[in-house]
């Protein structure tokens, strides 16, 4: 009886033993495969309760994040069966980095004893990544290679590094000096907003990096692959070298961008020219990129467009001549009070906002703003660093009177001189809208299809009048076809009380408000102008804004005129 007792007792033992290991390599096996989906709310739960009331959930989150990031980890598996001694399982996976190639490593998962509850993590910060051992940290020491050279579209050099040296703030020069600097950017410091996305991709916190302009927009190819340690604690784990990144060619013509800068002659404001069959940025200078402002009657290619889609005129609809237009029961006046009206064609050259402010309210705010919206206003340029031009949504304009101000690019309507090349662009390549770019070979031509062909055409051919007839003749290039659309965007209100004496028997004098749009106060207005030549065969689109300079065509439209001039002659 004893003996049987014996048996029946190691028997049961045997059996416990099994049973606590199967459960410990359960809960490991739960914990590791949490892990590798970022499951950090089950993870959390496996936890033994002394951890979960030292760390938060989020702060334990927190340090396996970091550990990600730490690593640069893009993809995480389990790659065999766990394996138990006692109460400590080991499970195999593997590592995808993106600096350290492929790590093949154990997670060392120890099981608390179960006691009368269910079984739990021992956890300890050794626990946030594979591969560590009790007490150790995981850390790296990494470092940036040599900035890689930026290249004009001709395959001259824009900026380079001194020679053997990683790139720091302001060692990186250019051929071109003070004319390739708003083209070129700025280099420095890694920027708080970006510190976690750089980190993760194995960039050191102290390097430096793009910070505006082609160093931005281009700062992932010209970073090149950062290398160095991945440690655990002082244990070395893998080991890569720093990879330079062959030089950049770009898409800049250091003839267009010399004309741009020389135009701007240090005018606060901003030029971009760009080709419109393939959104490739020849130029830019100023505030170009970043600079936003009400873009007033350049707008106008945006309503005109809206307005012919919705067949509400023609360009021989025939319009009153007004020296204003009553909107919510306030007079929105013509620049300078200028009596204006006719044909829409006519209309669109002389830049009539008696005409223009009703058809916006005629088109609606919806129609309105998904016209901008598809011309790229609320997105993205798709250029880093670049600025987003926006207006309000729909059922923010209320009113006529915000309707027919948005409609002439006045209200809450900012743009870039970006931006509003990239609507010019749009009209120039039959209504298809590129997407920018200032990396040679990255656009095959053939943009969106946002406009019908038609439209398009006929939006061309009104600011071709604009040039031949209207307020953009100072951009008329002899010999070529230009097409343009001047803009002269009020930076303060113009709106104020009027009064008028009453026709009734006591005479009263009723006050009403009226909105008055002078060309006359330049530091009062922004000037813009947006163009392409030659206009059927479009190779160079400019948009040109010069911030309180007076009115678009008598300043904006000459500026711009060296710049397509410019372009033509280097065959842009």
């Amino acid at each position: 009886m004893l003996a049987l007792a014996a048996v029946a007792f190691a028997v049961g033992a045997i059996v416990g033993a099994q049973h606590g290991t199967s459960a410990a390599s359960a809960l490991a096996d739960q914990f590791v495969s949490a892990w590798t989906r970022g499951d950090y709310v089950t993870m959390y739960g496996d936890i033994d309760p002394a951890s979960q009331r030292e760390y938060s959930a989020s702060s334990f989150a927190d340090i396996y994040e970091q550990a990600l990031r730490t690593a640069t980890a893009t993809r995480l598996r389990i790659v065999g069966r766990a394996r138990a001694s006692g109460t400590d399982v080991s499970i195999p996976v593997r590592v995808s980095t993106r600096l350290f190639g492929t790590l093949s490593l154990n997670f060392e998962v120890a099981i608390a004893e179960a006691g009368e509850g269910p079984p739990r993590v021992r956890w300890s910060r050794s626990l946030s990544f594979p591969g560590l051992r009790s007490g150790e940290r995981l850390s790296r020491r990494t470092s940036l290679p040599r900035r890689a050279t930026l290249l004009a579209r001709d395959g001259s050099v824009l900026a380079e590094s001194p020679a053997g040296e990683a790139s720091t703030e302001g060692t990186r020069s250019s051929p071109l000096g003070e004319a390739a600097r708003a083209v070129i950017g700025t280099v420095g410091p890694v920027p708080a907003s970006r510190l976690a996305t750089l980190e993760a991709q194995g960039v050191p916190a102290g390097a430096t990096v793009g910070l505006s302009g082609l160093e931005r927009a281009l700062d992932d190819r010209l970073r090149g692959r950062a290398g160095g340690a991945l440690l655990a604690g002082g244990r070395l784990l893998a080991y890569a070298a720093p990879r330079p990144a062959a030089p950049v060619r770009t898409t800049v013509s250091p003839t267009v961008q010399r004309a741009a800068v020389s135009a701007l002659a240090g005018q606060l404001g901003g030029i971009v020219a760009l080709q419109p069959s393939t959104g490739q940025i020849l130029a830019v200078a100023g505030i170009g990129l970043e600079g936003l402002q009400p873009p007033g009657s350049t707008f106008k290619m945006v309503t005109l467009t809206g307005v012919l889609e919705a067949h509400i005129a023609a360009p021989h609809t025939v319009f009153p001549y007004a020296t204003y237009a009553t909107l919510d029961g306030v007079k929105l006046s013509n620049a300078n009070g200028e009596d204006c009206g006719g044909s829409l064609e006519l209309a669109f050259a002389v830049s009539c906002n008696s005409v223009f402010s009703p058809l916006g309210v005629k088109l609606g705010a919806a129609r309105l703003v998904a016209t901008a919206e598809k011309l790229g206003f609320n997105h993205e340029t798709g250029v880093p660093g670049a600025a987003e031009s926006t207006l309000p949504a729909a059922a923010d304009i209320q009113g006529e009177l915000d309707i027919g101000s948005t409609a002439i690019g006045q209200g809450q309507v900012l743009a870039t001189p970006l931006q509003m090349a990239i609507v010019a662009a749009t009209i120039a390549d039959g209504g298809r809208r590129p997407a920018p770019s200032f990396l040679a070979g990255s656009a095959s031509g053939g943009g969106r299809q946002v406009v019908s062909a038609s439209v398009a055409r006929t939006v061309r051919h009104l600011m071709i009048g604009v040039v031949r007839e209207g307020t953009g003749t100072a951009a008329a290039i002899p010999g070529v076809t230009v097409a343009g659309k001047t803009g002269t965007a009020e930076l303060k209100s113009a709106c104020k009380p009027e009064t008028e004496t009453g026709s009734g028997a006591e005479g009263k004098e009723a006050s009403k408000e009226s909105c008055h749009s002078s060309e006359s106060e330049a530091s009062n207005t922004d000037a813009w102008f947006a163009a392409f030549a030659p206009a059927l065969h479009p190779r160079i689109v400019v948009c040109v804004l010069l911030v309180e300079d007076g009115a678009g065509g008598t300043t904006a439209a000459p500026v711009a005129r060296q710049v397509l001039e410019a372009g033509l002659h280097s065959g842009a």
